[in-house]
């Protein structure tokens, strides 16, 4: 039995990931900003799964909650195995003439706090000589679809090569690249989500099982199912004005990804 700490934890593939733990006999460290929906998740997981379900109201967004979660993390009592960065949201917004607090409010809890909250986790996970991080990116990281895909690319990247430099260590690092996922996202970035097939979303859960396999595998990077496989592959290889034309800043088909 282990410890897993999840932020972004009361809704989505967050929610998801806490209830594959649960499942599992981990106990766990639940981060979101809603306190009181944060209590009705933990003790519902509580009541069903039968573990020990720890509660930390933070907001991300801000310093001194990202730096409260590093400090859970750091925590000698009650360790924490592993750390689930997957607090994030859709901006809602274009960035020329959209509110500035709302890209650094983004920017804070999609770049910072995974910053914080990672190097607090290797200090001491390395130390232990054991332990993962498992930071959720997106398919929009490889497209160009404003600052979302900006934050993505930026968590992408900077995970991957934590992964290298925790290489002998015990420690893994994981990014998780998901597609379009049915979850609240799009709700609350005023996305329509019936803009896309049916066929184009997967499930919070399937999402879930796939990161948390890949991060047990020590995977540096995994993209949920075989059309997102495919749709990076394309992103990848494609010249960069097909990209734009495609995955641009005029495009919301990839920039949509799930958190």
């Amino acid at each position: 039995m282990g410890s897993a700490l999840v932020t972004g934890a009361t809704s989505g593939i967050g929610l998801e990931f806490a209830w594959e733990l649960a499942a599992e006999r981990n106990d766990l460290v639940l981060v979101a900003r809603n306190e009181k929906r944060l209590a009705t998740v933990a003790e519902n997981i509580r009541q069903v799964a039968n573990v020990q379900v720890e509660v930390l109201p933070a907001d991300l967004a801000t310093e001194s909650g990202a730096r409260a979660v590093a400090e859970r993390v750091s925590a000698e009592e009650r360790p924490i195995g592993l750390l689930i960065n997957n607090a994030g949201f859709g901006l809602g917004q274009e960035f020329i003439g959209g509110s500035l607090e709302r890209e650094l409010e983004a920017l804070d809890a999609m770049v910072r706090a995974v910053l914080i909250t990672s190097h607090a986790a290797t200090q001491t996970m390395v130390g232990r000589g054991y332990g993962a991080i498992l930071n959720v990116a997106s398919i929009a990281s490889w497209s160009l679809n404003g600052t979302y895909s900006a934050h993505k690319a930026w968590v992408r990247t900077f995970t991957e090569g934590l992964a290298a430099s925790l290489k002998g260590t015990g420690v893994s690092a994981t990014a998780l690249c998901p597609g379009l996922v049915r979850t609240e996202f799009h709700e609350r970035a005023h996305i329509d989500a019936d803009a896309w097939f049916r066929f184009a979303f997967s499930s919070p859960r399937t999402v879930a099982r796939i990161g948390l396999d890949a991060c047990r595998k020590g995977q540096p990077i995994v993209t949920p199912t075989l059309l997102y496989k495919a749709a990076e592959l394309g992103l990848r290889l494609a010249p960069r004005p097909v990209v734009t034309l495609v995955a641009g800043p005029n495009v919301t088909k990839l920039a949509g990804a799930p958190q």
